[in-house]
């Protein structure tokens, strides 16, 4: 069997469990609230506090899904207990990011700035300090769209591999090329 699939998801206090008969599965914790389709191949079944995952056969499709939904509900129930959060930093000169509720506003070296409107799951803040890089950090229950937002403002100026300058991923690490030697 799968080792992720066949691993129990722990449903801690406060969070509900519920499966329809069409396997929708809906989590709701103090956080929010979260809703999943799974393939219908797939059993999801609620034992002693546990949510189990099963698959019916050993055939390639089964297993693959198996895994992904296991995975995909496990992040549900963090989501709603805990949340997903990511920070971004702006790098290079010039570059400035504010906030006005859901609206992000982005300075990134172009000649107009670009503005782009978040999903009202999301929350953001940006912060920018004196002699530090300006901080984007998004938040809330859903891990997918988490990522896929963070991916797409990154998108707007990826880190460039001779100076760094960009929007990366806090603590990522960049690959440096040299550049142009001198002659001699």
């Amino acid at each position: 069997m799968s080792r992720i699939g066949k691993a129990p998801i722990a449903i801690p206090a406060g969070v509900t469990v519920t499966v329809s008969d069409k396997n929708l599965v809906t989590v709701k914790g103090p956080k929010g609230e979260l809703t999943q389709q799974v393939d219908r191949d797939i059993t999801v079944a609620q034992e002693e506090g546990n949510l189990l995952v099963t698959r019916p056969t050993e055939q390639k499709k089964h297993k693959a899904l198996h895994g992904l939904y296991r995975s995909l509900l496990n992040n549900m129930v963090i989501g709603v207990t805990e949340g997903y959060k990511t920070t971004q930093e702006l790098v290079g000169v010039g570059y400035r990011a504010s906030n006005t509720g859901n609206v992000l506003e982005l300075t990134l070296g172009f000649s107009h700035q670009i503005v782009f409107v978040l999903p009202k799951e999301i929350t953001v803040t940006t912060t920018a300090e004196k002699g530090k890089n300006p901080v984007i950090t998004l938040e809330s229950v859903d891990k997918q769209l988490v990522g896929q937002i963070a991916a797409k403002i990154r998108g707007f100026r990826k880190p460039e591999p001779y100076k760094g300058k960009g929007i990366k991923f806090a603590g990522e690490v960049l690959r440096r090329k040299a550049g142009k030697s001198a002659k001699k």
